[in-house]
């Protein structure tokens, strides 16, 4: 037990330091596992693009495809195990966004297979924090989705939408937003 002890007071004294120092430099608490898990080494050992980086407080299931110079968010589910996910390169997936390739409403309401269908996420697409991607959704290049938003269709490229249920309110212009 007395080396049980140890190795919780030297675990609580390097958790500390780490803490510390995140807050003096970045003024930031993260979930424990994210003082001691690399986000891009994380991010790299999943197959995704060179320079992007995933949460370790971020579950991913299924077939998972992620570009490059990607950032991918605090408590996000993306969720491939109902046909795959593919997200483009340069995009940012803000915290608490839910990316679904699935559903199982009609096996809980009629006795039907689970309903699945594919996720594609273009290039240089932002989605807000919070915001909910149903399956079969296609979401185009050069998109701003904002948040709380639930995207049950697609959006085509240069679009900014937001609302549950989504809808387009505007295009992204040329020009530095």
């Amino acid at each position: 037990m007395d080396n049980v002890k140890k190795i919780l007071d030297v675990f609580s004294k390097v958790y500390q330091k780490l803490r510390s120092e995140k807050r003096t430099k970045y003024h930031r608490d993260l979930p424990l596992a994210d003082y001691f898990i690399d986000r891009w080494e994380k991010a790299s050992s999943m197959g995704f693009g060179e320079g992007t980086s995933i949460y370790d407080a971020s579950l991913v299931l299924g077939e998972v495809k992620i570009g490059k110079k990607c950032w991918i968010g605090p408590y996000t589910i993306l969720d491939g195990s109902g046909g795959g996910l593919k997200i483009g390169d340069n995009c940012s997936i803000s915290a608490g966004v839910h990316i679904y390739t699935h559903d199982t409403v009609e096996r809980v309401l009629y006795g039907n297979p689970i309903a699945i269908g594919s996720v594609n996420i273009g290039d240089n697409v932002y989605i807000g924090p919070h915001t909910v991607i149903g399956k079969g959704v296609n979401i185009g290049d050069r998109v701003v989705i904002g948040c709380n938003s639930f995207v049950n269709k697609n959006i085509p490229s240069g679009s900014r939408a937001y609302g549950s249920p989504i809808r387009i309110v505007g295009r992204i212009e040329d020009e530095q937003i």
